[in-house]
Order: structure tokens, then C-alpha cells, then sequence
């Protein structure tokens, strides 16, 4: 799991642009988040973060337990 921060350091909305406008299917889009753990695309990223495992805090992801190391 990684943040848009992180994708794209200095510039994060950058990435959630380029993101957002991607149509390839095997991009793993819904593997970016903000910060802080919340989703930008809702129920849908939600549930393909949940099929893969990831864990979440509420409405949120667990950035201490999925985010990937550096």
C-alpha cells in the first residue's frame, strides 16, 4: 500500500491525476491512497483493497499494517 505521497513525492495530486485517468486494466490503481488511510474512489476501491486483504481502520485503510516499506 503506498500514499499518493509516496508515489509521487512533492507533487501527490500529480499522481492521483494520472491515476484517475489511466484506463489500462493492469494498472493497480486502487493500491494508491491518501495519507491517511482514506479511499478516493469509495466502495468500489474498497472492495478490491478488501479482496486482496488489506486492513482497514473504520472507514479507512491501516497505513501502519499495509503500508509497504521503503
Amino acid at each position: 500500500m503506498r500514499s499518493y505521497g509516496d508515489v509521487s513525492p512533492g507533487a501527490p495530486r500529480v499522481a492521483g491525476a494520472v491515476l484517475s485517468a489511466c484506463d489500462d486494466p493492469s494498472v493497480p490503481w486502487h493500491r494508491i491512497v491518501r495519507a491517511d488511510g482514506s479511499l478516493a474512489k469509495g466502495a468500489r476501491q474498497r472492495a478490491l483493497l478488501e479482496a486482496e486483504g488489506v486492513p482497514f481502520r473504520g472507514e479507512r485503510v491501516d497505513m501502519r499494517a499495509a503500508r509497504l516499506p521503503d
